[in-house]
């Protein structure tokens, strides 16, 4: 197969967006939601964040606008993406994102890649009394973004978020790595079932984890490999 028909068999963005159900009223809708959901992710990986640069995005550039769909010569405004994203469900917008990533970016398994699972919380998200939104992520090295992102849950925490990321992620030949807060039984094997290797912080959060490690580090270990008493030889005679 050639690579111009390779990449033909890849759908665009725009077109998994067609594929997704519309959460508004048909009457009076304007804009198709593949046209202005293409439009957001645009502007959002030029930089825009917060609805006023997605719609300030979309005025300044109205022939983009026409070759995404538009068909009115206004593109939307900011009360218009306010409604729709009101109404929109995040995580079928998300699962589209990884497949388009994912489907333009088959050979990320095969290169051996590392991705690096990470929390963080957002800033700005916190409102008063309102905790603000945690997110943890998978990082790819290869690809220089994240392949995945979940909503940690006030009532959880990151580990037990990571447990459901792994879930998502092909992990064949890929290595994980992450800070000592998942340096835990259950997220090594969900690693290492998937086909993939861990690389893990361990602190004071494993004691007895850590100390082991020292301990095994601490042995010695003659020119010939063979760990012996410490101050006697590989033969077992006192060093002297």
């Amino acid at each position: 197969m050639s690579a111009h028909a390779s990449a033909a068999a890849v759908p665009s963005l725009y077109e998994l967006f067609m594929g997704l159900a519309d959460p508004r009223d048909p009457r009076g809708t304007r804009h198709s939601l593949a046209a202005m959901l293409t439009l957001a992710a645009t502007a959002m990986l030029a930089g825009a964040k917060s609805l006023t640069d997605i719609a300030q995005f979309g005025r300044r550039r109205r022939k983009l606008c026409r070759a995404m769909g538009f068909t009115h010569k206004k593109p939307p405004c900011i009360s218009t993406f306010h409604y729709l994203f009101k109404e929109l469900d995040a995580a079928v917008v998300e699962r589209t994102l990884q497949e388009w990533l994912q489907a333009h970016h088959p050979e990320v398994a095969q290169q051996n890649p590392t991705l690096h699972i990470d929390g963080k919380a957002l800033r700005g998200s916190r409102r008063g009394d309102i905790p603000g939104i945690h997110l943890l992520a998978a990082y790819s090295n290869t690809l220089g973004t994240a392949v995945l992102e979940l909503p940690v849950d006030t009532k959880t925490n990151e580990h037990k978020a990571a447990l459901k990321l792994l879930k998502l992620i092909p992990l064949r030949g890929v290595l994980v790595t992450g800070d000592a807060a998942f340096t835990q039984k259950d997220f090594s094997q969900a690693v290492t079932a998937g086909g993939g290797d861990y690389f893990l912080t361990v602190k004071d959060n494993q004691p007895g984890l850590k100390q082991a490690l020292l301990d095994a580090f601490d042995a010695p270990v003659s020119p010939s490999g063979h760990s012996g008493a410490a101050g006697r030889s590989a033969d077992g005679h006192d060093a002297g």
